[in-house]
Protein backbone atom coordinates (compact mmCIF):
# COMPACT_ATOMS: atom_id res chain seq x y z
CA UNK A 1 0.00 0.00 0.00
CA UNK A 2 2.18 2.24 0.66
CA UNK A 3 4.70 1.79 -2.11
CA UNK A 4 1.26 2.52 -4.04
CA UNK A 5 0.26 5.84 -2.47
CA UNK A 6 3.46 7.45 -2.10
CA UNK A 7 5.47 6.86 -4.49
CA UNK A 8 3.76 9.95 -6.28
CA UNK A 9 5.61 12.01 -3.94
CA UNK A 10 8.68 11.32 -5.10
CA UNK A 11 9.50 8.08 -2.77
CA UNK A 12 10.87 5.15 -4.68
CA UNK A 13 10.99 2.48 -2.23
CA UNK A 14 10.24 1.31 1.30
CA UNK A 15 13.06 0.15 3.40
CA UNK A 16 11.84 -3.63 5.03
CA UNK A 17 13.30 -6.05 7.91
CA UNK A 18 12.06 -9.30 8.91
CA UNK A 19 9.91 -8.19 12.47
CA UNK A 20 11.65 -10.49 14.53
CA UNK A 21 14.82 -9.12 13.86
CA UNK A 22 16.00 -5.80 15.78
CA UNK A 23 18.08 -3.38 14.03
CA UNK A 24 21.58 -3.73 13.79
CA UNK A 25 23.87 -1.02 12.98
CA UNK A 26 26.15 -1.24 10.21
CA UNK A 27 25.07 -4.59 9.01
CA UNK A 28 22.88 -4.86 5.95
CA UNK A 29 20.07 -6.40 7.40
CA UNK A 30 17.44 -4.49 5.87
CA UNK A 31 15.91 -4.41 2.00
CA UNK A 32 14.67 -1.49 -0.22
CA UNK A 33 11.63 -2.60 -1.98
CA UNK A 34 10.97 -0.99 -5.07
CA UNK A 35 8.49 -1.04 -7.90
CA UNK A 36 9.39 -3.63 -10.73
CA UNK A 37 8.11 -2.36 -14.11
CA UNK A 38 8.31 -3.67 -17.77
CA UNK A 39 8.32 -1.76 -21.12
CA UNK A 40 8.49 -3.25 -24.48
CA UNK A 41 10.79 -0.89 -26.65
CA UNK A 42 11.69 -0.33 -30.12
CA UNK A 43 15.45 -0.75 -30.70
CA UNK A 44 16.52 2.09 -33.28
CA UNK A 45 20.80 2.13 -32.57
CA UNK A 46 23.31 1.47 -30.22
CA UNK A 47 26.82 2.36 -29.04
CA UNK A 48 29.49 0.98 -28.85
CA UNK A 49 31.53 -0.36 -25.61
CA UNK A 50 34.02 1.79 -24.47
CA UNK A 51 36.73 -1.25 -24.99
CA UNK A 52 36.19 -0.72 -28.67
CA UNK A 53 34.18 -1.84 -32.07
CA UNK A 54 34.19 -5.30 -30.67
CA UNK A 55 30.97 -5.51 -28.34
CA UNK A 56 28.59 -3.46 -27.92
CA UNK A 57 27.64 -0.61 -25.32
CA UNK A 58 24.22 -0.39 -24.88
CA UNK A 59 20.98 -0.41 -27.06
CA UNK A 60 19.04 2.74 -27.83
CA UNK A 61 15.65 2.42 -26.59
CA UNK A 62 12.23 4.12 -28.42
CA UNK A 63 8.54 4.55 -27.67
CA UNK A 64 6.20 6.09 -30.21
CA UNK A 65 4.37 9.36 -29.03
CA UNK A 66 0.69 9.90 -29.76
CA UNK A 67 1.75 11.58 -33.28
CA UNK A 68 3.53 8.14 -33.86
CA UNK A 69 6.84 9.63 -33.68
CA UNK A 70 9.56 7.53 -32.32
CA UNK A 71 11.15 9.23 -29.22
CA UNK A 72 14.31 8.00 -27.62
CA UNK A 73 13.29 7.28 -24.14
CA UNK A 74 16.75 5.74 -22.81
CA UNK A 75 18.92 2.84 -22.77
CA UNK A 76 19.61 -0.56 -21.93
CA UNK A 77 23.33 -1.64 -20.86
CA UNK A 78 23.32 -4.88 -18.94
CA UNK A 79 25.31 -7.56 -21.02
CA UNK A 80 28.11 -9.72 -19.98
CA UNK A 81 30.77 -8.99 -22.04
CA UNK A 82 30.19 -12.39 -23.97
CA UNK A 83 27.03 -11.21 -24.94
CA UNK A 84 28.19 -7.75 -25.67
CA UNK A 85 30.11 -9.24 -28.42
CA UNK A 86 27.71 -11.72 -29.37
CA UNK A 87 25.24 -9.01 -30.11
CA UNK A 88 27.63 -7.16 -33.09
CA UNK A 89 26.67 -10.22 -34.73
CA UNK A 90 23.72 -10.80 -34.28
CA UNK A 91 22.95 -6.64 -34.89
CA UNK A 92 24.97 -6.62 -37.75
CA UNK A 93 22.29 -7.29 -40.87
CA UNK A 94 20.38 -4.35 -39.17
CA UNK A 95 23.11 -1.97 -39.80
CA UNK A 96 22.60 -2.17 -43.64
CA UNK A 97 20.96 0.73 -44.99
CA UNK A 98 19.85 1.63 -41.53
CA UNK A 99 20.03 5.52 -42.01
CA UNK A 100 17.60 5.30 -44.60
CA UNK A 101 13.82 6.43 -43.04
CA UNK A 102 15.59 5.95 -39.78
CA UNK A 103 13.01 8.17 -37.15
CA UNK A 104 15.92 10.01 -35.93
CA UNK A 105 18.15 10.56 -38.79
CA UNK A 106 17.68 13.95 -37.93
CA UNK A 107 17.99 14.36 -34.44
CA UNK A 108 20.05 17.32 -34.83
CA UNK A 109 16.68 18.98 -36.41
CA UNK A 110 14.71 17.63 -33.88
CA UNK A 111 16.52 18.32 -30.94
CA UNK A 112 16.02 22.12 -31.61
CA UNK A 113 12.42 21.14 -31.15
CA UNK A 114 12.64 19.65 -27.87
CA UNK A 115 13.03 15.94 -28.67
CA UNK A 116 15.66 14.17 -26.89
CA UNK A 117 17.75 12.32 -29.10
CA UNK A 118 20.67 9.97 -28.94
CA UNK A 119 23.52 12.05 -28.88
CA UNK A 120 22.43 14.89 -27.17
CA UNK A 121 24.67 16.02 -24.27
CA UNK A 122 23.88 15.93 -20.67
CA UNK A 123 25.63 17.23 -17.50
CA UNK A 124 26.32 13.61 -16.47
CA UNK A 125 27.77 12.59 -20.20
CA UNK A 126 30.92 15.75 -20.16
CA UNK A 127 33.36 13.71 -22.13
CA UNK A 128 31.74 10.78 -23.05
CA UNK A 129 31.78 9.69 -26.54
CA UNK A 130 28.28 10.04 -27.32
CA UNK A 131 28.41 8.74 -30.65
CA UNK A 132 25.68 6.19 -31.62
CA UNK A 133 24.98 3.82 -34.75
CA UNK A 134 21.39 3.41 -36.13
CA UNK A 135 19.75 0.22 -36.90
CA UNK A 136 16.78 -0.39 -39.18
CA UNK A 137 13.85 -0.50 -36.43
CA UNK A 138 13.17 -3.98 -36.68
CA UNK A 139 13.41 -5.27 -33.21
CA UNK A 140 11.57 -4.88 -29.63
CA UNK A 141 12.58 -5.79 -26.28
CA UNK A 142 11.38 -5.78 -22.94
CA UNK A 143 13.00 -3.58 -20.52
CA UNK A 144 12.87 -3.38 -16.82
CA UNK A 145 12.89 0.03 -15.42
CA UNK A 146 12.55 2.20 -12.12
CA UNK A 147 10.71 5.07 -12.97
CA UNK A 148 10.38 7.84 -15.52
CA UNK A 149 11.55 10.99 -15.13
CA UNK A 150 9.97 13.32 -17.40
CA UNK A 151 9.39 11.11 -20.84
CA UNK A 152 12.48 8.87 -20.54
CA UNK A 153 13.74 6.77 -18.15
CA UNK A 154 15.22 8.18 -14.94
CA UNK A 155 18.11 5.18 -15.17
CA UNK A 156 19.65 3.06 -17.87
CA UNK A 157 16.68 -0.03 -18.07
CA UNK A 158 17.90 -3.69 -17.60
CA UNK A 159 17.37 -5.60 -20.69
CA UNK A 160 14.68 -8.97 -20.03
CA UNK A 161 14.50 -10.50 -23.08
CA UNK A 162 13.76 -10.01 -26.91
CA UNK A 163 10.32 -9.79 -28.19
CA UNK A 164 9.44 -11.40 -31.74
CA UNK A 165 5.75 -11.54 -30.99
CA UNK A 166 5.69 -7.60 -30.67
CA UNK A 167 6.37 -4.89 -33.70
CA UNK A 168 8.55 -1.29 -33.58
CA UNK A 169 4.71 0.53 -33.92
CA UNK A 170 3.12 -1.33 -31.17
CA UNK A 171 5.57 0.30 -28.56
CA UNK A 172 4.25 3.43 -27.18
CA UNK A 173 4.18 5.58 -24.12
CA UNK A 174 0.69 4.84 -23.48
CA UNK A 175 1.84 0.82 -21.96
CA UNK A 176 3.67 2.86 -19.27
CA UNK A 177 2.06 3.36 -15.71
CA UNK A 178 1.51 6.43 -14.64
CA UNK A 179 2.28 7.64 -11.10
CA UNK A 180 -0.18 10.05 -9.63
CA UNK A 181 1.08 12.93 -8.07
CA UNK A 182 1.08 12.65 -4.07
CA UNK A 183 1.67 15.70 -1.80
CA UNK A 184 4.80 15.14 0.24
CA UNK A 185 2.83 17.54 3.04
CA UNK A 186 -0.04 14.45 3.09
CA UNK A 187 3.14 12.18 3.38
CA UNK A 188 4.54 13.93 6.72
CA UNK A 189 1.43 15.51 8.38
CA UNK A 190 -0.34 14.27 11.44
CA UNK A 191 -3.79 14.57 10.57
CA UNK A 192 -4.64 16.54 13.80
CA UNK A 193 -5.03 20.56 13.85
CA UNK A 194 -3.85 22.95 15.84
CA UNK A 195 -0.57 20.89 16.94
Amino acid sequence: QWLDQFEGAGLDGVIAKPSESPYQPGKRTMIKVKHVRTADCAVAGFRWHKSGKDAVGSLLLGLHDDRGVLQHVGVTSSFTMARRRELVKELAPLRTDALEGHPWRGWAEAGASGSRMPGAGSRWSAGKDLSWEPLRVERVCEVKYDHLQGDRFRHAAVFLRWRPDKQPRDCRYDQLEVTPAYELAKVFSSGSKGS
